[in-house]
């Protein structure tokens, strides 16, 4: 039996997050037995749950190397989830090797594990911080010392948004991320959506994190567009116009194949600042 991981300060291992979900979804260790309940008790009801986190993290991983083969070379990723495999600053590195990430999570579990990723802090750092509060993020010395908000840049926010209710207007909130951007800076974002999906299967997935530390919220189509406001979209595959894609289909070879089941339970999209 695979041993639990330590529990930072702040953090109960009783109430699943879905950072620890996702990472148990992805295959990776920092969970504890809530967090896997709740997982598989949604796999046991939806068997496509794992498909929907791979196509959300294959999206991630698509669209920050081709934000990276544009020339674009500091990025902030908010929401960034515990470390695993194809992180932000592996991808960019690949292809920039001295690019800037700043990750930004307001998880303890995330903040108490990231430190293993962070072996070169001219390149890559983190902070604890709630997408929630734009002024904060970005007014912050400790970003914007690092991450030149008068520059282009990448602004990663992959499957986070559905964590932020209604009342908290996340519209409003991209508004401000994206009106601090700087011409030529990119935006990729992930969605979860219910407009594919069965209504036994979507009150699974509400289901599953009622009792988290943050709830889910699903959004149309029509609302996933209004959070690229002020933004030129990037076509998601060669021949296609510019518009939202599902999570495969963004960056993908074969997109007809990539359009499975689990990929149309999120929208995403990549968005210029003109």
């Amino acid at each position: 039996m695979t041993a639990e991981p330590h529990v930072p300060p702040g953090v109960d291992p009783a109430v699943p997050s879905p950072a620890r979900i996702y990472d148990y979804l992805l295959g990776g260790s920092y969970n504890f037995e809530s967090d896997r309940t709740a997982a598989n008790r949604a796999m046991q009801r939806v068997p496509e749950v794992r498909d929907i986190i791979f196509a959300t993290r294959g999206f991630h991983g698509r669209a920050v190397r081709w934000i990276a083969e544009q020339g674009i070379t500091q990025y902030l990723d908010i929401g960034s989830g515990l470390p695993t495999v194809g992180n932000t600053h592996e991808i960019v590195g690949r292809v920039i090797p001295d690019a800037r990430v700043m990750y930004v999570d307001n998880d303890p579990m995330v903040a108490a594990s990231v430190a293993e990723i962070l072996i070169d802090p001219d390149r890559t750092r983190f902070t604890t911080g709630d997408i929630r509060d734009p002024g904060d993020l970005l007014t912050r010395p400790e970003i914007t010392d690092f991450i030149d908000l008068g520059q282009p840049l990448g602004l990663i926010i992959s499957a986070v948004l559905h964590f932020v209710a209604d009342d908290d207007d996340p519209a409003a909130l991209m508004d401000r991320y994206i009106a601090a951007l700087a011409p030529g800076s990119y935006v990729a974002l992930s969605h979860a959506t219910a407009d594919k999906a069965p209504p036994e299967s979507v009150k699974t997935g509400q289901e599953t994190y009622a009792n988290a530390s943050e709830q889910f919220f699903m959004r149309s189509a029509a609302e996933v567009q209004r959070f690229f406001a002020g933004l030129e979209l990037v076509p998601p595959y060669e021949g296609a116009g510019p518009r939202l894609a599902y999570l495969g289909e963004w960056g993908a070879e074969d997109p007809a194949d990539a359009d499975t089941d689990g990929s149309r339970w999120g929208y995403c999209g990549v968005g210029r600042r003109a």
